[in-house]
Formats: structure tokens, sequence, C-alpha cells
């Protein structure tokens, strides 16, 4: 588990031979139509930065996350696959 100022994600290791996402999008977030946004982007986020290892990611959305400029939630995305990365290396 990573966590950011944005999400907490979750990883798992599949024998799919490919990623997958899922999001957790609870009510705690907002309304139907913010927690829709809110998915909306991290599915977007996962369709450019899906990493290549069989994989499972679940993302928990915080409030700020539908109300926060794209680049922002992009760059907090790739950096936690990032530090995963470093993680799993060593």
């Amino acid at each position: 588990r990573l966590s950011g100022s944005l999400m907490t994600v979750f990883f798992r290791p599949n024998t799919l031979g490919r990623a997958r996402l899922g999001i957790a999008a609870t009510k705690k977030i907002g309304s139907a139509v913010v927690r829709n946004r809110a998915k909306r982007r991290l599915r977007d986020l996962f369709r450019r930065h899906s990493p290549v290892e069989a994989v499972d990611i679940v993302v928990i959305p915080r409030r700020d996350l539908a109300i926060a400029p794209f680049v922002r939630v992009e760059a907090e995305f790739c950096g936690i696959l990032k530090r995963r990365q470093k993680a799993i290396r060593g």
C-alpha cells in the first residue's frame, strides 16, 4: 500500500499476465457526480500509465482528487508507481 495526498493505492500480483484496475470511491468523496469524475480520471491515468507487469491495482481516491488539476493527479499517480518500482527493486 502506498499513499499520497490525493489517493491510496494497493498493489497485489496476479496470474493473468496483465494489469487490472479497481476503484473504491465511497460516498465520503461526494455526490455521484464527484465520485464518477474521480473514477473517470483514474481510469484515464491507468490507460496512459498502466504497468507492464501482472498486478491488480486498487485505488481509493480522496476528496480532493476530483477537484485537483489533472496534471497534479497524474504526477501523484506516476510518483506512486515509481515508488513501488523502487520498493520492489530494493
